[in-house]
């Protein structure tokens, strides 16, 4: 990999990590419009990293809220009863599915579902499910109502992510519509919840970076997850904006039109369904 498909991939990634659009289908997508090598799911994983990171820091007072208040709680009967406390669970039962079926089916993920037909019926059928929970979920749930078995749900729906073409954000925040989460809600629980996930999964990604199968080296995954970095916080910004006043209704659209293009593509034979 050269360095502009470097800045090129990182860019990608930034714009559609927290879009529900789905950045390793993207990610996937792309590469194979321009003739690229495919980057490979260690890449994805790896430069994923430089978008938690500006969640990390975008919201660095809840991060630091829920981590304290959590950690009170360890050794304080009185701070169990604090909505941080609660959080910190929520987060940490929230991401034992994506953990558990990311470990048992790596081997599937990194080959098996890295497939152009299975990424692009994705982006269609949770496109559909997307704008379904978004039209008729009721807007009346904050973060503060979530439970126990909506922390289970949310993680299951982020689980389904492990197939590229789902989107993490995108299969969250419906689970959260369908829940009755208002949109600037499901949002921002749908950030909190992937950080241990990516983070985690970036890292245990990067012993493949240098030799791996697709590796693209060193330093143009350092300049893509920087440059992911970058344009990932200020999507996180515009995004929480937006969503306050608009549907996703935009997004649903382009899910369904990528996803169609890149079937007639694959039917026509203008390129390959593997990567």
């Amino acid at each position: 990999m050269d360095l502009l498909q470097a800045l090129v991939l990182g860019l990608i990634q930034g714009l559609t990590e927290f879009l529900p659009i789905s950045s390793s289908g993207h990610l996937a997508i792309f590469p194979k419009f321009f003739g690229w090598e495919d980057p490979g799911a260690a890449f994805t994983a790896v430069i994923q990293i430089g978008t938690e990171v500006a969640v990390v820091l975008y919201f660095w007072r809840d991060i630091w809220n829920i981590a304290s208040g959590w950690l009170r709680g360890l050794v304080n009967r009185d701070a169990r009863e604090s909505l941080e406390w609660r959080m910190g669970w929520f987060v940490i039962v929230g991401s034992l599915p994506i953990v558990v079926l990311g470990i048992a089916l790596k081997d599937v993920i990194e080959n098996d579902f890295r497939n152009l037909w299975i990424i692009a019926t994705m982006l269609i059928v949770m496109g559909i499910v997307l704008g379904i929970c978004d039209r008729l979920g009721r807007q009346e749930r904050q973060i503060e109502d979530l439970t126990p078995k909506h922390a289970v749900l949310f993680g299951l729906a982020q689980a389904a992510a492990l197939i590229p073409g789902v989107s993490r954000s995108g299969a969250t925040i419906s689970m959260g519509r369908a829940l009755g989460y208002d949109r600037a809600a499901a949002t921002r629980y749908a950030f909190l919840l992937a950080i241990p996930a990516v983070v985690g999964a970036g890292l245990f990604e990067l012993k493949e970076i240098p030799g791996g199968e697709n590796a693209y080296g060193v330093g143009p995954t350092i300049l893509a997850t920087v440059v992911s970095f970058v344009v990932g916080i200020s999507v996180i910004h515009w995004l929480l904006q937006y969503v306050s006043k608009h549907s996703y209704t935009p997004f649903v659209i382009y899910r369904i039109g990528l996803g169609t293009l890149v079937l007639i593509l694959l039917g026509t034979g203008a390129i390959t369904a593997t990567m």
